[in-house]
Protein backbone atom coordinates (compact mmCIF):
# COMPACT_ATOMS: atom_id res chain seq x y z
CA UNK A 1 0.00 0.00 0.00
CA UNK A 2 2.82 2.36 0.94
CA UNK A 3 4.69 1.44 -2.22
CA UNK A 4 1.60 2.20 -4.36
CA UNK A 5 1.17 5.63 -2.77
CA UNK A 6 4.85 6.35 -3.25
CA UNK A 7 4.61 5.51 -6.98
CA UNK A 8 1.33 7.52 -7.23
CA UNK A 9 3.05 10.62 -5.84
CA UNK A 10 5.95 10.21 -8.25
CA UNK A 11 3.49 9.83 -11.12
CA UNK A 12 1.65 13.05 -10.18
CA UNK A 13 4.95 14.93 -9.91
CA UNK A 14 6.04 13.62 -13.32
CA UNK A 15 2.71 14.60 -14.89
CA UNK A 16 2.96 18.07 -13.35
CA UNK A 17 6.49 18.54 -14.64
CA UNK A 18 5.42 17.31 -18.07
CA UNK A 19 2.48 19.73 -18.22
CA UNK A 20 4.53 22.68 -17.08
CA UNK A 21 7.29 21.83 -19.57
CA UNK A 22 4.72 21.41 -22.33
CA UNK A 23 3.03 24.71 -21.51
CA UNK A 24 6.39 26.44 -21.49
CA UNK A 25 7.41 24.78 -24.75
CA UNK A 26 4.26 25.74 -26.61
CA UNK A 27 4.69 29.38 -25.81
CA UNK A 28 2.09 29.69 -23.07
CA UNK A 29 4.50 31.33 -20.63
CA UNK A 30 4.31 34.59 -22.60
CA UNK A 31 1.72 37.34 -22.89
CA UNK A 32 -0.30 36.82 -26.11
CA UNK A 33 -1.73 40.36 -26.06
CA UNK A 34 1.69 41.98 -25.90
CA UNK A 35 2.89 39.40 -28.41
CA UNK A 36 0.20 40.55 -30.83
CA UNK A 37 1.53 44.13 -30.70
CA UNK A 38 5.10 42.95 -31.20
CA UNK A 39 4.03 40.63 -34.02
CA UNK A 40 2.31 43.48 -35.89
CA UNK A 41 5.29 45.81 -35.37
CA UNK A 42 8.05 43.36 -36.37
CA UNK A 43 6.68 40.37 -38.27
CA UNK A 44 3.74 41.33 -40.52
CA UNK A 45 5.97 42.65 -43.33
CA UNK A 46 6.95 39.06 -44.15
CA UNK A 47 4.62 36.78 -42.17
CA UNK A 48 0.95 36.11 -41.50
CA UNK A 49 -0.57 33.76 -38.98
CA UNK A 50 -2.56 31.52 -41.29
CA UNK A 51 -0.96 31.77 -44.75
CA UNK A 52 2.39 32.08 -46.46
CA UNK A 53 3.50 35.56 -47.43
CA UNK A 54 7.26 36.03 -47.99
CA UNK A 55 7.90 33.67 -45.10
CA UNK A 56 5.83 30.74 -43.80
CA UNK A 57 2.67 31.08 -41.68
CA UNK A 58 3.57 31.41 -38.00
CA UNK A 59 0.51 29.98 -36.32
CA UNK A 60 1.66 26.97 -34.30
CA UNK A 61 5.30 27.57 -35.24
CA UNK A 62 6.57 26.27 -31.89
CA UNK A 63 4.96 22.89 -32.39
CA UNK A 64 5.92 22.83 -36.09
CA UNK A 65 9.65 23.31 -35.54
CA UNK A 66 9.59 20.58 -32.89
CA UNK A 67 7.86 18.16 -35.28
CA UNK A 68 9.90 19.06 -38.38
CA UNK A 69 13.34 19.73 -36.94
CA UNK A 70 13.25 18.30 -33.43
CA UNK A 71 14.24 21.71 -31.97
CA UNK A 72 12.83 23.56 -29.00
CA UNK A 73 11.91 27.13 -28.16
CA UNK A 74 15.54 28.06 -27.41
CA UNK A 75 16.32 27.33 -31.06
CA UNK A 76 13.59 29.80 -32.08
CA UNK A 77 15.17 32.44 -29.84
CA UNK A 78 18.49 31.99 -31.65
CA UNK A 79 16.81 31.96 -35.08
CA UNK A 80 14.84 35.17 -34.46
CA UNK A 81 17.73 37.10 -32.91
CA UNK A 82 20.39 36.14 -35.48
CA UNK A 83 19.41 33.47 -38.00
CA UNK A 84 22.52 34.23 -40.07
CA UNK A 85 24.83 33.29 -37.23
CA UNK A 86 22.74 30.19 -36.54
CA UNK A 87 23.13 29.05 -40.15
CA UNK A 88 26.84 29.85 -40.12
CA UNK A 89 27.25 27.59 -37.09
CA UNK A 90 26.21 24.65 -39.30
CA UNK A 91 22.76 24.13 -37.79
CA UNK A 92 21.11 21.59 -40.10
CA UNK A 93 17.49 22.66 -39.62
CA UNK A 94 18.31 26.37 -40.01
CA UNK A 95 19.99 25.73 -43.35
CA UNK A 96 17.11 23.48 -44.49
CA UNK A 97 14.65 26.33 -43.90
CA UNK A 98 16.93 28.77 -45.72
CA UNK A 99 17.06 26.48 -48.76
CA UNK A 100 13.31 25.75 -48.61
CA UNK A 101 12.38 29.42 -48.95
CA UNK A 102 14.66 30.19 -51.93
CA UNK A 103 17.50 31.47 -49.76
CA UNK A 104 15.44 34.49 -48.72
CA UNK A 105 17.30 35.82 -45.72
CA UNK A 106 15.18 36.69 -42.71
CA UNK A 107 15.77 39.97 -40.90
CA UNK A 108 17.65 39.82 -37.62
CA UNK A 109 16.03 41.07 -34.40
CA UNK A 110 18.76 41.40 -31.75
CA UNK A 111 16.70 44.19 -30.17
CA UNK A 112 13.98 41.73 -29.05
CA UNK A 113 14.43 40.42 -25.52
CA UNK A 114 13.74 36.81 -24.51
CA UNK A 115 10.51 38.02 -22.92
CA UNK A 116 9.47 39.74 -26.18
CA UNK A 117 10.10 36.55 -28.17
CA UNK A 118 8.18 34.48 -25.61
CA UNK A 119 5.24 36.89 -25.96
CA UNK A 120 5.32 36.59 -29.76
CA UNK A 121 5.45 32.78 -29.59
CA UNK A 122 2.55 32.81 -27.11
CA UNK A 123 0.57 34.85 -29.61
CA UNK A 124 1.36 32.50 -32.51
CA UNK A 125 0.41 29.50 -30.35
CA UNK A 126 -2.82 30.87 -28.98
CA UNK A 127 -3.90 34.13 -30.68
CA UNK A 128 -6.49 36.14 -28.66
CA UNK A 129 -9.99 36.07 -30.12
CA UNK A 130 -10.88 39.31 -31.96
CA UNK A 131 -13.04 41.70 -30.00
CA UNK A 132 -16.66 41.90 -31.20
CA UNK A 133 -17.46 45.13 -33.09
CA UNK A 134 -19.09 47.92 -31.13
CA UNK A 135 -22.64 49.03 -31.75
CA UNK A 136 -21.39 52.22 -33.41
CA UNK A 137 -19.20 50.21 -35.80
CA UNK A 138 -22.15 48.00 -36.73
CA UNK A 139 -24.24 51.08 -37.41
CA UNK A 140 -21.49 52.49 -39.65
CA UNK A 141 -21.11 49.19 -41.49
CA UNK A 142 -24.85 48.97 -42.20
CA UNK A 143 -25.26 52.65 -43.06
CA UNK A 144 -24.40 52.06 -46.69
CA UNK A 145 -26.78 49.11 -46.98
CA UNK A 146 -29.73 51.09 -45.60
CA UNK A 147 -28.91 54.35 -47.39
CA UNK A 148 -29.87 53.12 -50.85
CA UNK A 149 -33.41 51.83 -49.94
CA UNK A 150 -34.06 55.01 -47.96
CA UNK A 151 -33.01 57.19 -50.91
CA UNK A 152 -35.21 55.17 -53.27
CA UNK A 153 -38.24 55.54 -51.02
CA UNK A 154 -37.69 59.30 -50.75
CA UNK A 155 -37.41 59.59 -54.55
CA UNK A 156 -40.70 57.74 -55.05
CA UNK A 157 -42.47 59.99 -52.56
CA UNK A 158 -41.18 63.12 -54.32
CA UNK A 159 -42.29 61.85 -57.77
CA UNK A 160 -45.80 60.96 -56.52
CA UNK A 161 -46.12 64.37 -54.84
CA UNK A 162 -45.08 66.21 -58.03
CA UNK A 163 -47.59 64.23 -60.12
CA UNK A 164 -50.36 65.02 -57.64
CA UNK A 165 -49.50 68.75 -57.75
CA UNK A 166 -49.42 68.71 -61.57
CA UNK A 167 -52.86 67.06 -61.69
CA UNK A 168 -54.27 69.62 -59.28
CA UNK A 169 -52.92 72.51 -61.36
CA UNK A 170 -54.49 71.11 -64.55
CA UNK A 171 -57.86 70.76 -62.80
CA UNK A 172 -57.66 74.36 -61.51
CA UNK A 173 -56.84 75.69 -65.01
CA UNK A 174 -59.82 73.85 -66.54
CA UNK A 175 -62.14 75.26 -63.89
CA UNK A 176 -60.81 78.80 -64.36
CA UNK A 177 -61.36 78.56 -68.11
CA UNK A 178 -64.96 77.49 -67.54
CA UNK A 179 -65.53 80.42 -65.17
CA UNK A 180 -64.06 82.90 -67.68
CA UNK A 181 -66.28 81.55 -70.47
CA UNK A 182 -69.41 81.79 -68.32
CA UNK A 183 -68.51 85.30 -67.16
CA UNK A 184 -67.97 86.84 -70.60
CA UNK A 185 -70.38 89.68 -71.41
CA UNK A 186 -71.56 90.69 -74.91
CA UNK A 187 -69.26 93.74 -74.77
CA UNK A 188 -66.27 91.53 -73.97
CA UNK A 189 -67.21 89.14 -76.76
CA UNK A 190 -67.22 92.05 -79.20
CA UNK A 191 -63.76 93.13 -78.10
CA UNK A 192 -62.47 89.60 -78.65
CA UNK A 193 -63.46 89.87 -82.31
CA UNK A 194 -61.09 92.81 -82.77
CA UNK A 195 -58.04 91.09 -81.18
CA UNK A 196 -54.92 90.15 -83.19
CA UNK A 197 -55.16 86.49 -84.18
CA UNK A 198 -51.86 85.86 -86.03
CA UNK A 199 -48.14 86.48 -85.52
CA UNK A 200 -48.07 88.53 -88.74
CA UNK A 201 -50.73 90.90 -87.50
CA UNK A 202 -48.99 91.21 -84.15
CA UNK A 203 -45.61 91.95 -85.82
CA UNK A 204 -47.17 94.63 -88.06
CA UNK A 205 -48.84 96.24 -85.05
CA UNK A 206 -45.83 96.04 -82.70
CA UNK A 207 -42.88 95.82 -85.14
CA UNK A 208 -40.65 98.26 -83.24
CA UNK A 209 -41.00 96.24 -80.04
CA UNK A 210 -40.55 93.03 -82.00
CA UNK A 211 -37.31 94.17 -83.60
CA UNK A 212 -35.96 95.21 -80.21
CA UNK A 213 -36.81 91.83 -78.69
CA UNK A 214 -35.21 89.99 -81.60
CA UNK A 215 -32.02 92.02 -81.16
CA UNK A 216 -31.91 91.19 -77.45
CA UNK A 217 -32.50 87.50 -78.17
CA UNK A 218 -29.69 87.52 -80.75
CA UNK A 219 -27.29 89.05 -78.25
CA UNK A 220 -28.26 86.53 -75.55
CA UNK A 221 -27.90 83.65 -78.02
CA UNK A 222 -24.43 84.84 -79.07
CA UNK A 223 -23.38 85.17 -75.43
CA UNK A 224 -24.73 81.67 -74.67
CA UNK A 225 -22.77 80.14 -77.56
CA UNK A 226 -19.59 81.99 -76.54
CA UNK A 227 -19.98 80.94 -72.91
CA UNK A 228 -20.54 77.32 -73.97
CA UNK A 229 -17.40 77.39 -76.12
CA UNK A 230 -15.33 78.83 -73.27
CA UNK A 231 -16.24 75.90 -70.98
CA UNK A 232 -15.43 73.15 -73.44
CA UNK A 233 -12.86 70.88 -71.77
CA UNK A 234 -13.54 72.20 -68.25
CA UNK A 235 -14.47 69.22 -66.13
CA UNK A 236 -14.30 70.37 -62.52
CA UNK A 237 -15.79 67.66 -60.31
CA UNK A 238 -15.12 64.91 -62.87
CA UNK A 239 -14.53 61.63 -61.01
CA UNK A 240 -14.78 58.53 -63.21
CA UNK A 241 -14.85 54.97 -61.94
CA UNK A 242 -11.53 53.17 -62.32
CA UNK A 243 -10.91 49.49 -63.20
CA UNK A 244 -9.28 48.97 -59.78
CA UNK A 245 -10.74 50.88 -56.84
CA UNK A 246 -8.08 53.02 -55.18
CA UNK A 247 -8.90 55.24 -52.20
CA UNK A 248 -6.49 58.13 -51.70
CA UNK A 249 -8.14 58.71 -48.33
CA UNK A 250 -6.98 55.29 -47.12
CA UNK A 251 -3.47 55.48 -48.61
CA UNK A 252 -2.54 59.19 -48.38
CA UNK A 253 -4.91 60.08 -45.52
CA UNK A 254 -5.15 57.12 -43.15
CA UNK A 255 -1.75 55.57 -43.91
CA UNK A 256 0.09 58.91 -44.49
CA UNK A 257 1.85 57.69 -47.65
CA UNK A 258 3.74 60.54 -49.35
CA UNK A 259 2.31 61.53 -52.77
CA UNK A 260 5.76 61.35 -54.36
CA UNK A 261 6.34 57.76 -53.25
CA UNK A 262 3.92 56.70 -56.00
CA UNK A 263 4.06 59.75 -58.29
CA UNK A 264 7.85 59.94 -58.23
CA UNK A 265 8.27 61.79 -61.55
CA UNK A 266 6.17 64.76 -60.38
CA UNK A 267 9.18 66.18 -58.57
CA UNK A 268 11.84 65.74 -61.25
CA UNK A 269 9.85 65.38 -64.48
CA UNK A 270 7.44 67.28 -66.69
CA UNK A 271 4.62 64.77 -66.22
CA UNK A 272 3.30 63.14 -63.08
CA UNK A 273 2.94 59.61 -64.39
CA UNK A 274 0.40 56.98 -63.39
CA UNK A 275 2.27 54.61 -61.05
CA UNK A 276 2.98 51.17 -62.48
CA UNK A 277 1.44 48.14 -60.80
CA UNK A 278 4.91 47.18 -59.56
CA UNK A 279 4.74 50.24 -57.30
CA UNK A 280 1.54 48.85 -55.79
CA UNK A 281 3.24 45.49 -55.29
CA UNK A 282 5.96 47.08 -53.15
CA UNK A 283 3.38 47.04 -50.36
CA UNK A 284 0.69 44.64 -51.54
CA UNK A 285 3.08 41.75 -51.97
CA UNK A 286 2.67 41.33 -48.22
CA UNK A 287 -0.71 43.06 -47.76
CA UNK A 288 -3.11 40.59 -49.33
CA UNK A 289 -6.23 41.56 -47.39
CA UNK A 290 -7.85 44.64 -45.87
CA UNK A 291 -7.59 44.67 -42.09
CA UNK A 292 -8.22 48.35 -41.28
CA UNK A 293 -11.62 47.73 -39.72
CA UNK A 294 -11.61 51.23 -38.20
CA UNK A 295 -12.28 52.75 -41.64
CA UNK A 296 -14.63 51.39 -44.26
CA UNK A 297 -16.68 53.44 -46.65
CA UNK A 298 -20.47 53.20 -46.46
CA UNK A 299 -21.67 50.35 -48.67
CA UNK A 300 -18.26 48.65 -48.80
CA UNK A 301 -17.04 45.75 -46.69
CA UNK A 302 -13.84 43.75 -46.24
CA UNK A 303 -14.72 41.41 -49.10
CA UNK A 304 -14.90 44.38 -51.50
CA UNK A 305 -11.44 45.68 -50.56
CA UNK A 306 -9.93 42.17 -50.65
CA UNK A 307 -11.36 41.69 -54.15
CA UNK A 308 -9.66 44.88 -55.37
CA UNK A 309 -6.31 43.66 -54.03
CA UNK A 310 -6.82 40.44 -55.98
CA UNK A 311 -7.22 42.58 -59.14
CA UNK A 312 -3.71 43.93 -58.50
CA UNK A 313 -2.40 40.35 -58.29
CA UNK A 314 -4.18 39.45 -61.54
CA UNK A 315 -2.71 42.49 -63.31
CA UNK A 316 0.86 41.76 -62.18
CA UNK A 317 0.64 37.96 -62.47
CA UNK A 318 1.35 37.40 -58.79
CA UNK A 319 0.52 34.07 -57.17
CA UNK A 320 0.06 34.79 -53.43
CA UNK A 321 0.00 31.07 -52.55
CA UNK A 322 3.37 30.33 -54.18
CA UNK A 323 4.75 33.83 -53.51
CA UNK A 324 6.05 34.19 -57.06
CA UNK A 325 5.18 35.84 -60.38
CA UNK A 326 3.57 33.66 -63.04
CA UNK A 327 4.45 35.92 -65.97
CA UNK A 328 0.78 36.18 -66.98
CA UNK A 329 0.04 39.90 -66.71
CA UNK A 330 -3.04 41.92 -67.64
CA UNK A 331 -3.06 45.60 -68.67
CA UNK A 332 -5.03 48.00 -66.48
CA UNK A 333 -6.97 50.58 -68.50
CA UNK A 334 -7.02 53.57 -66.13
CA UNK A 335 -9.32 56.48 -66.97
CA UNK A 336 -7.34 59.71 -67.15
CA UNK A 337 -8.71 62.57 -65.05
CA UNK A 338 -6.28 65.49 -65.53
CA UNK A 339 -5.34 66.02 -69.16
CA UNK A 340 -3.73 69.24 -70.40
CA UNK A 341 -4.41 70.22 -74.05
CA UNK A 342 -1.63 69.51 -76.55
CA UNK A 343 -0.97 73.23 -77.07
CA UNK A 344 -0.27 73.85 -73.37
CA UNK A 345 3.13 73.29 -71.77
CA UNK A 346 3.10 72.50 -68.05
CA UNK A 347 6.09 71.25 -66.09
CA UNK A 348 5.42 69.58 -62.77
CA UNK A 349 8.99 69.82 -61.50
CA UNK A 350 9.05 73.59 -62.04
CA UNK A 351 6.09 73.98 -59.68
CA UNK A 352 6.92 71.19 -57.20
CA UNK A 353 10.57 72.22 -56.68
CA UNK A 354 11.08 75.86 -57.68
CA UNK A 355 7.62 77.07 -56.70
CA UNK A 356 6.80 74.74 -53.83
CA UNK A 357 7.00 77.11 -50.85
CA UNK A 358 5.79 80.14 -52.82
CA UNK A 359 2.66 78.28 -53.97
CA UNK A 360 1.92 76.94 -50.49
CA UNK A 361 2.34 80.40 -48.92
CA UNK A 362 0.16 82.05 -51.56
CA UNK A 363 -2.59 79.46 -51.25
CA UNK A 364 -2.66 79.61 -47.44
CA UNK A 365 -2.76 83.41 -47.53
CA UNK A 366 -5.81 83.34 -49.81
CA UNK A 367 -7.43 80.44 -47.92
CA UNK A 368 -6.70 80.96 -44.20
CA UNK A 369 -9.45 78.51 -43.20
CA UNK A 370 -8.42 75.82 -45.67
CA UNK A 371 -4.61 75.70 -45.48
CA UNK A 372 -2.47 73.08 -47.21
CA UNK A 373 0.81 71.42 -46.22
CA UNK A 374 1.74 69.82 -49.57
CA UNK A 375 2.11 71.75 -52.82
CA UNK A 376 0.15 69.10 -54.78
CA UNK A 377 -3.05 70.13 -52.95
CA UNK A 378 -2.96 73.67 -54.41
CA UNK A 379 -4.03 72.27 -57.81
CA UNK A 380 -5.42 68.83 -57.05
CA UNK A 381 -7.33 69.70 -53.87
CA UNK A 382 -7.14 67.86 -50.56
CA UNK A 383 -6.68 64.53 -52.26
CA UNK A 384 -5.92 62.81 -48.94
CA UNK A 385 -9.63 63.18 -48.10
CA UNK A 386 -10.92 61.76 -51.41
CA UNK A 387 -12.01 58.17 -51.73
CA UNK A 388 -12.59 58.71 -55.45
CA UNK A 389 -10.23 61.24 -57.06
CA UNK A 390 -11.95 64.13 -58.78
CA UNK A 391 -10.83 67.24 -60.67
CA UNK A 392 -10.78 69.86 -57.93
CA UNK A 393 -10.27 73.03 -60.01
CA UNK A 394 -11.16 74.50 -63.41
CA UNK A 395 -7.64 74.32 -64.90
CA UNK A 396 -8.58 77.07 -67.35
CA UNK A 397 -6.15 79.65 -68.72
CA UNK A 398 -7.74 82.31 -66.52
CA UNK A 399 -7.28 80.12 -63.44
CA UNK A 400 -3.55 79.72 -64.17
CA UNK A 401 -3.08 83.43 -64.91
CA UNK A 402 -4.76 84.43 -61.66
CA UNK A 403 -2.34 82.17 -59.77
CA UNK A 404 0.66 83.73 -61.56
CA UNK A 405 -0.60 87.22 -60.75
CA UNK A 406 -1.05 86.57 -57.04
CA UNK A 407 1.75 84.12 -56.17
CA UNK A 408 4.70 85.99 -54.72
CA UNK A 409 8.15 84.69 -55.67
CA UNK A 410 10.57 84.08 -52.83
CA UNK A 411 13.39 86.41 -53.83
CA UNK A 412 15.45 85.53 -50.76
CA UNK A 413 16.18 81.88 -51.52
CA UNK A 414 19.65 81.09 -52.78
CA UNK A 415 18.75 80.53 -56.43
CA UNK A 416 16.45 83.51 -56.96
CA UNK A 417 18.66 85.86 -54.98
CA UNK A 418 21.61 85.11 -57.24
CA UNK A 419 19.71 84.72 -60.53
CA UNK A 420 17.73 87.95 -60.15
CA UNK A 421 20.57 89.87 -58.50
CA UNK A 422 20.58 92.76 -61.01
CA UNK A 423 16.86 92.52 -61.78
CA UNK A 424 15.54 92.72 -58.25
CA UNK A 425 15.67 96.49 -57.76
CA UNK A 426 14.40 97.13 -61.28
CA UNK A 427 11.35 94.92 -60.70
CA UNK A 428 10.54 96.68 -57.43
CA UNK A 429 10.45 100.01 -59.24
CA UNK A 430 8.49 98.55 -62.14
CA UNK A 431 5.79 97.08 -59.91
CA UNK A 432 5.34 99.63 -57.10
CA UNK A 433 1.60 98.88 -56.98
CA UNK A 434 2.41 95.53 -55.37
CA UNK A 435 4.35 97.18 -52.55
CA UNK A 436 7.65 95.85 -53.80
CA UNK A 437 6.38 92.27 -53.98
CA UNK A 438 7.59 90.28 -56.97
CA UNK A 439 4.98 87.91 -58.35
CA UNK A 440 5.35 85.17 -60.97
CA UNK A 441 3.80 87.57 -63.50
CA UNK A 442 6.62 90.06 -62.88
CA UNK A 443 9.31 87.57 -63.91
CA UNK A 444 7.60 86.49 -67.13
CA UNK A 445 4.76 84.36 -65.86
CA UNK A 446 2.29 85.98 -68.28
CA UNK A 447 4.40 85.64 -71.41
CA UNK A 448 2.59 83.58 -74.04
CA UNK A 449 5.69 81.57 -74.87
CA UNK A 450 5.95 80.24 -71.32
CA UNK A 451 2.96 77.97 -71.81
CA UNK A 452 2.33 78.01 -75.59
CA UNK A 453 5.03 77.23 -78.07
Amino acid sequence: MISWRKHYKKTLIAIGLLLSTSASFYGQDGDPKNGEKLFKANCTACHALDKQVIGPPLKGVVERVKTEGGVDKDWLHKWIKDNKALRASGDKYANEIFEKFNKTEMLQFPNLTDKDIDDILAFTTNPPAPEPPKADDKATATAGATAAPADKTTTNIVIISLLAIAGLLVWILVKLRQLVTLGQSEELAGLNETRVRSFKEMYEKFHFIGKGLLAILAILAAYGVWNWLMWIGVYKGYKPEQPIYFSHKIHAGEQKIDCQLCHSSAKYGKVSEIPSMNVCMNCHRTISEYNADHYMEPGKDKAFYDGEIQKIYAATGWDPAKQQYTGKTQPVEWTRIHNMPDFVYFNHSQHVIAGEQAIINSFNKKNPNNKIDVVCKACHGKIDTMNVVQMANDFTMGWCIECHRTTEVDMNNGYNKEYFKNLHDKLKKQYPQDGGKITVAAIGGLECGKCHY
